[in-house]
C-alpha cells in the first residue's frame, strides 16, 4: 500500500476475441467506455477499489454486445452457465461463483460469498442455493440470452482493475464462457491466479483460451512478474508471449500500486477503455 495519497485509476476490458471488423465492435468499446465511467465515479467520490471494479463489470453484464451476464453464450444444452470472481489486493480476500445461473450479476454474488460466508468459492447448485437464502435477485434464464444473427466475435471473460485513493489494489472478472461448452465447464474466470489475481502490489486481469490460461495459472504469473520488478505492460507482454507459446489467443490488463497500467492482446482487437486521475475516460479496441 502507498504512504502517499494515490491517484485512483481504473482499466476495463470487454474480452480479448474479437476481429478488428466485427461491426459490433464499436458497440463493445462504447460499453467498456460506460463501466469505465461508472468505475471511475466510484473512485472521484471516495469509494474502494473493491466498490469500483464491481461497479464497472456490472455494467459490461448488463451489455448484450459482451459475454457476460446479459449475453452470455449457450452451454451445448441450450442453458446459460456463468462464472465470476472478486479479490481485494490489500487482504487477498476474495469470493467467486463458477456454473451459476439465473442471476443477471454474478460478480455481485460473488462478493456476498466474500462478505457474507466463510468461503471463497461456491459453485453449481450450492451457489443457487446460497443465492436464495440471502434473497439475491434471481431472473428468467432466457432473460440472459440475447438473439444473434451471428455467433459472437468475443473473448470469454469481461474485467475490471482498481486502485483507489488509499493504494488498495482490487480485481473482478466474469464471464458467460464459451459457446456450446459442456454443462458444468468452468473456465479460469473463476479461478484465483488464473482468471484474475491481485495483492498489495498489483491487479491483474486474464480474458481469452480459458484452459491455456489456467494451465499457466496466468494472472499470477504476470503479478510475480510485476513483484519482480518489471512494469504492469511489460509483464503484461511477456505473459501474452507466453500463450502464444501455446499457440493461444488472449489479453492482459494489470495496473500496479503506483498506478502504472499494462495491457497487452495477441487478438485483432481487446475493446477496453481506462481513466487516471480527474482525467476523461479513454477508450479504444487496439
Amino acid at each position: 500500500m502507498s504512504s502517499d495519497a494515490s491517484v485512483p485509476t481504473i482499466l476495463v476490458h470487454g474480452g480479448a476475441g474479437w476481429r478488428d471488423d466485427a461491426a459490433n465492435l464499436p458497440a463493445a468499446v462504447a460499453a467498456c467506455e460506460q463501466a469505465a465511467t461508472a468505475g471511475h465515479r466510484v473512485l472521484l467520490d471516495g469509494g474502494s477499489a473493491l466498490d469500483a471494479v464491481e461497479a464497472a463489470v456490472r455494467a459490461l453484464e448488463d451489455e448484450p454486445v459482451l459475454n457476460a451476464g446479459v449475453g452470455s453464450c449457450r452451454t451445448s444444452t441450450g442453458d446459460v452457465e456463468m462464472d465470476a470472481l472478486i479479490m481485494d489486493g490489500a487482504s487477498l480476500a476474495l469470493g467467486a461463483v463458477a456454473a451459476i445461473t439465473r442471476v443477471l450479476h454474478p460478480i455481485s454474488l460473488a462478493r456476498r460469498v466474500m462478505s457474507d460466508t466463510p468461503h471463497t468459492f461456491l459453485a453449481g447448485e450450492g451457489a443457487s442455493v446460497f443465492a436464495d437464502r440471502i434473497g439475491f435477485p434471481r431472473c428468467a434464464p432466457e432473460d440472459l440470452i440475447v438473439q444473434r444473427d451471428a455467433p459472437p466475435s468475443v473473448g470469454d471473460t469481461v474485467g475490471a482493475v482498481a486502485l483507489d485513493a488509499s493504494g488498495m489494489l482490487a480485481t473482478a472478472v466474469s464471464t458467460g464462457g464459451i459457446p456450446g461448452k459442456l454443462p458444468g465447464r468452468v473456465g479460469d474466470s473463476p479461478l484465483v491466479g488464473s482468471g484474475a489475481y491481485a495483492n498489495a502490489a498489483v491487479a491483474v486481469g486474464a480474458t481469452g483460451d480459458g484452459e491455456a490460461i489456467m494451465k499457466l495459472v496466468l494472472s499470477k504469473h504476470v503479478a510475480d512478474l510485476v513483484r519482480g520488478g518489471r512494469s504492469p505492460q511489460e509483464s503484461c507482454v511477456v505473459g501474452i508471449e507466453l500463450l502464444d507459446t501455446f499457440g493461444s489467443h488472449g489479453g492482459l490488463i494489470a495496473l500496479d500500486v503506483a498506478g502504472s497500467v499494462g495491457i497487452a492482446f495477441n487478438t485483432a482487437a481487446l475493446p477496453h477503455a481506462y481513466a487516471i486521475g480527474n482525467d476523461q475516460v479513454r477508450a479504444s479496441a487496439k
